[in-house]
This record gives C-alpha cells, structure tokens and sequence, in this order.
C-alpha cells in the first residue's frame, strides 16, 4: 500500500506534510486516520486505523504474565498517539515521539507495505549505510524460498 523514499522538512508551525503518492493512497481507501507508535530501530511507525487494529490485536494477544510483553505492551501503547492529517497532508508529531525518533528538522519517509516509517534525515542515512550493503545476506538469511 505505501511504498518509496520521500525527504520532507517539519515546518515552522511543527507540522509534517505526507508525500503526495501516500496523499493519493489515503483518498483512494478512504484513509483518513493515523496511528502513531514509538518504532523500533529509533523511528516513529504509523499505521492507517485499520492496521493498526490488527496490530493492537497482535500485541494484546501476547502473555501479560511475560515480562517481555508488559514493557513492550507499556512502551508502545503509552507512547501511541492517533492523528487526522489536514486536507493538505499536514500532521503534527507529539513531542515524545520526535524525542523518541530524535527527529529535529529535516526527516525521511518511508512506506513499508503496511506501514509508514518516518526517520530523522541523518539517523536514516546512518542505518541506510550500516544495512545496505548486508541487503542480500540478510534476504539470504530470512527467506526460505
């Protein structure tokens, strides 16, 4: 559903504008709610409503008997913040999640199926150069085609 690389800028009023192409997919399936999460790897995941109630479902499915599962149940749901972009794409993201992201200014999104990630520009940058060039190892090791 969400697919491809795009650099934005938050503006001076906080707000981040989604790419046109998400834009697109958002009037095309009637999107019109976000959730965001604190993501792993140091970025921020947002997921369409729909998506994200069958995640919630994944992660409230696991043992709360589990330490494990509390502190992940804890961190990710006490962090999550829902957002309805405006007619022109714009959102803002809560601060705890820009804290959590370390993003400042200038970010990378990117659409990950069925979800969107969004990146502060030199963290991406800095996983993009530490990961590229182990892609085909790491599509080696996870596939089992």
């Amino acid at each position: 559903m969400f697919y491809g690389e795009y650099k934005h800028s938050i503006d001076n009023k906080g707000r981040l504008i989604l790419p046109a192409k998400f834009r697109d997919v958002c009037k095309e399936y009637a999107i019109e709610k976000f959730f965001l999460a604190r993501g792993l790897d140091s970025c921020i995941f947002m997921f369409t409503e729909e998506e994200w109630r069958v995640q919630e479902q994944k992660f409230k499915n696991m043992p709360f008997t589990k330490q494990e599962s509390r502190v992940f149940n804890r961190l990710l749901f006490a962090g999550a913040d829902d957002v309805v972009p405006d007619k022109q794409g714009r959102f803002i993201i809560p601060v705890n999640l820009k804290q959590h992201a370390q993003i400042n200014r200038d970010v990378i999104i990117l659409g990950v199926s069925n979800r969107i990630e969004i990146w502060d520009a030199r963290r991406w940058e800095d996983f993009y150069s530490n990961s590229s060039a182990s892609f085909e190892q790491t599509a080696e090791n996870i596939m089992n085609l």
